[in-house]
């Protein structure tokens, strides 16, 4: 058996178009584990409502934050595989669940290389269906279609792995170092509170009613809002953050249906109003800058806080390529690579 690795991000458009946008938010949005509604309804909400009219404006929000190399995720992405390719022993292959270079492309590099044996690694700390799961759904399909040779291992949500909670903590500390700040804002993506129900194993745990993830039960494996709050939880304890002077809020909800709570965008405005003048912000719910934090966050986020007359806005990078989180990356290869399998 020849092992290999296929790391795998959400994507991006492969330019600033809005035709390129359209085609990959119509990718995006017509995966039934992202917008999980009956395909009829999906149909009409995505390609008869959405791709009419949103388009053009996320494509003007990608303008904003393109670098010349072009997409902040992917170039990003390729930073980090490139670097812990230099610290492993075996293949490293990047793909994006959406867009290029996509998942089947992965597994047929691999396949090339001889590996035989993949180590799926979804670039997510916290388990969703609209992140994780999607992605080993699509692979397994690709592996039975066209790979069946191959066998699969996936990484386990990693959110509260000492490891990934250390190299977090520190990134914050850095960054924050000689900031003066009133509060930490942990902000993770929102996702529709039906999906933490979808993902409830007991099928009764979880009531997303401000106990049920803090009360130990084998749902928490797959539950997203916990996870969320876990993660806040170990970093707080690892910086000896004091109580009420951090919190957590959700970004990014699409449509009207009820999402994770409390939003993001209200929640500085709420600060802002209340008197606060400087509120830091991670997003520990993604590994590499994106639209979502270099556009939604630190642009439309700062310029919100401003407005309510907020003054100070420091935005905490996300991991991307820092040189402890690719020795992580790598070490937790390795020890599968040599059948030590990685454990939260």
């Amino acid at each position: 058996m020849s092992k290999g690795v296929l790391l795998v991000n959400l994507g991006s458009p492969d330019s600033t178009d809005p035709r390129d946008v359209k085609r990959y938010l119509g990718e995006f949005l017509m995966d039934e584990r992202v917008i999980d509604v009956p395909l009829w309804a999906r149909n009409i909400l995505v390609k008869g409502i959405i791709l009419n009219t949103r388009p053009k404006k996320s494509a003007e929000a990608y303008q904003k934050i393109w670098w010349e190399e072009g997409s902040p995720l992917i170039v990003l992405s390729e930073r980090l595989r490139d670097k812990i390719d230099e610290h492993t022993s075996i293949p490293i292959v990047l793909a994006m669940r959406y867009g290029k270079p996509n998942i089947k492309s992965g597994l047929q590099q691999l396949q090339d290389m001889g590996v035989d044996e993949v180590l799926i690694f979804p670039l997510y700390p916290q388990f969703a269906m609209a992140t994780t799961e999607t992605i080993l759904v699509l692979a397994e399909e690709l592996r039975k279609e066209f790979f069946p040779e191959m066998t699969f291992t996936s990484v386990p949500a990693f959110y509260n792995h000492p490891d990934y909670i250390r190299t977090l903590a520190t990134s914050i500390s850095e960054r924050l170092k000689g900031v003066d700040f009133q509060h930490l804002l942990f902000s993770y993506h929102g996702v529709p509170e039906r999906h933490i129900r979808k993902s409830d194993i007991t099928k009764s745990h979880c009531k997303i009613d401000g106990s049920c993830c803090v009360t130990p039960s084998p749902a928490h494996q797959f539950c997203y809002r916990h996870q969320c709050f876990e993660t806040t939880r170990l970093v707080a304890e690892y910086l000896d953050l004091k109580e009420n002077t951090y919190s957590v809020s959700f970004q990014s909800r699409l449509g009207f249906d009820p999402w994770l709570q409390p939003y993001t965008d209200r929640t500085i405005e709420r600060f802002g109003k209340q008197g606060m003048k400087k509120l830091a912000i991670v997003t520990p719910a993604f590994v590499s800058d994106c639209l979502e934090t270099l556009e939604e966050i630190a642009m439309e986020g700062e310029e919100i806080f401003h407005e309510v007359g907020g003054k100070d806005f420091t935005v905490v990078p996300c991991l991307n390529d820092r040189d402890d989180w690719v020795k992580v990356l790598s070490r937790w290869i390795d020890e599968w690579a040599h059948s030590n399998p990685v454990e939260a």
